[in-house]
């Protein structure tokens, strides 16, 4: 069958898309050309007329990322056209740094296109969390990313539209390019395309003076998001689109003097304002920034919100592996209290902001609306016990390692796989040593962490449930436990990676506030998960029982903005 969008059943043509009233979607999706049955699951998110939910194969059990657009709002000529086209460039592609397409349907309401799911979201969230990454992480990312556009490329195919919200990752933080609706192929050598429906995020000078443009356009995209990566922020950002795309057609941007001359070169030549002089993806593969620089092979999932362990790239991989006992590799004492400062600043504003627009008192409340779970944490605490009268406080995360802030201020950390631990003194040097092999100094703390960790799994999870180490792991960092300190009514611990947490003894209700992504994760009594992002509960409004816990938030990130650093119990 080909790749065309039936049109909906007697479409008005004057409808207002947004006066509609949209139908439900079905619990379970049925292709009916082979009768496979999808239930759908968990909401991942929305873009476009598009909402996406995970699906399961009934029978499989495979899970697939389900993307859902109702016809009612696809009623144009040119919008059916380009989800044809998007559908049909997809399904032509299969490579492994590329979303996999695995199949589209569609009813007499809704087409259906089946894809790989990318459970660790994009390249903007961990853009958002992170702002710069370090060099050998820029070079993952790259290094695969070119792959994928290579491919595309060498199968005539023009993305026209990379940039970090359509750069995917998965469980294994591959690289996965998604997103195809501004895609359009090279029909013979040298066509040059003359328009382009939509605004690409990193859009090239030749296209916005419709010069015709090619395979260029990916190149200079692929030059915007190194720099993003590298700088932390992009290279022609203002606050206004007219002097953004003024500052383009100048080729007007500034490279930050610390970036690497290796990367600062490269960048220089994939926005270069002459697409003809900008590399192709083959030479781009064999620039120094590539082969004189270190790849890692693999990186943890804890890059989403911090950075791995080498603060500078280790000259081999032979010296990255070699684990010696207590190497302070990430010494940054001196700039944690200012980040964390700033962080929960920007946390009290945000919420000063949603307080003030009395979200509860809406006449019309649509919480559902500001639902964004690509904002869900990357971690948050699922279990405390305070010991504070003798030791600290004992904690797990929920990848199941365990920490305790002890009450000398200094914090030990132990991984899922039960012999890792990452070891944070008074001045926030970490180390990182193994359970094996560790100084005599620190011998009470282990055992006493060793504790904590079984008081903390004895009735909750299965005895010797460690998680096997991957690849990658080796270079894994996590955010610890910062600050904390119980009221009458809640527990509030505060995560060095800007994450607040906040426990209600009465109802075990929680709430998890992050500055960086804007959002707030509420788990109620049902123990129910659900992010928002706090400007769209503005928008939207929210239930009496949310704002209210906002409201308690605020106080609490205001107490902590005046704690000192001390773990003693706040009454």
């Amino acid at each position: 069958m080909s790749a065309g969008v039936a049109k909906p059943a007697n479409p008005s043509s004057h409808v207002d898309p947004k006066s509609v009233p949209l139908k439900e979607i079905p619990d379970v999706l049925v292709d009916p050309r082979n009768m496979r049955r999808y239930a759908r699951g968990r909401f991942l998110g929305k873009g476009g007329f598009a909402k996406c939910y995970e699906i399961t194969d009934l029978e499989t059990k495979q899970v697939f990322a389900g993307k859902v657009v109702p016809k009612s709002l696809i009623l144009k000529q040119h919008q059916r056209e380009k989800m044809t086209s998007e559908i049909a460039i997809h399904k032509s592609l299969d490579h492994a740094n590329v979303v996999g397409f695995q199949g589209f349907f569609e009813d007499d309401d809704f087409v259906f296109v089946v894809l790989e799911i990318c459970r660790r979201r994009s390249l903007l969230e961990l853009h958002k969390r992170r702002k710069a990454v370090t060099e050998p992480e820029a070079r993952y990312y790259m290094s695969q990313l070119l792959k994928g556009v290579q491919y595309l490329h060498n199968n005539r195919v023009i993305h026209r539209d990379l940039k970090l919200g359509n750069i995917f990752l998965n469980d294994d933080m591959e690289v996965k390019i998604g997103d195809f609706g501004l895609a359009t192929k090279i029909e013979f050598d040298g066509e040059r395309k003359k328009t382009l429906c939509g605004t690409p995020n990193y859009i090239a000078p030749e296209v916005l003076c419709k010069k015709g443009h090619s395979y260029e356009v990916d190149i200079w995209s692929l030059g915007c998001i190194l720099y993003t990566l590298l700088v932390g922020k992009p290279p022609f950002e203002t606050s206004c689109l007219k002097e953004t795309y003024s500052r383009i057609k100048k080729n007007n941007y500034t490279i930050p003097w610390h970036i690497n001359p290796a990367a600062s070169s490269l960048i220089k030549r994939m926005l270069h304002a002459d697409p003809a002089l900008r590399p192709t993806v083959a030479e781009l593969q064999t620039d120094e920034f590539f082969t004189s620089g270190y790849i890692p092979l693999r990186l943890p999932t804890t890059c989403l919100t911090v950075p791995p362990r080498f603060s500078i790239a280790p000259s081999t991989a032979m010296e990255l592996n070699q684990r010696r006992p207590l190497t302070a590799i990430n010494n940054k004492g001196n700039e944690e209290p200012e980040q964390s400062e700033n962080h929960l600043k920007d946390m009290l504003q945000q919420l000063n902001s949603i307080i003030a627009a009395k979200p509860s008192e809406k006449a019309v409340i649509c919480q559902g609306e500001a639902e964004d779970p690509a904002c869900i944490p990357i971690f948050w605490i699922s279990k405390w016990v305070d010991y504070s009268d003798k030791y600290g406080l004992g904690y797990q995360l929920c990848d199941n390692s365990v920490g305790v802030l002890f009450n000398d201020y200094t914090r030990l950390i132990m991984y899922t796989d039960g012999d890792s631990l990452q070891y944070i003194d008074k001045t926030a040097a970490e180390s990182y040593l193994s359970v094996r092999s560790f100084p005599a100094t620190l011998n009470k703390k282990i055992t006493l962490l060793k504790y904590f960790r079984n008081y903390m799994s004895e009735h909750l999870l299965k005895a010797g449930a460690n998680i096997a180490r991957r690849e990658g792991d080796e270079l894994a960092r996590l955010p610890y436990l910062s600050l904390w300190f119980r009221t009458k009514s809640a527990i509030v611990l505060h995560l060095t990676n800007g994450t607040v947490q906040i426990n209600f003894f009465q109802d075990h209700t929680k709430l998890i506030l992050c500055p960086l992504m804007g959002a707030v994760t509420y788990i109620d009594e049902k123990r129910e998960f659900r992010t928002y992002k706090l400007s769209l509960l503005e928008e939207f409004g929210c239930t009496k029982e949310l704002a209210s816990r906002i409201r308690y938030a605020k106080l609490m990130v205001e107490k902590l903005l005046d704690s000192k650093p001390s773990p003693a119990a706040a009454q």
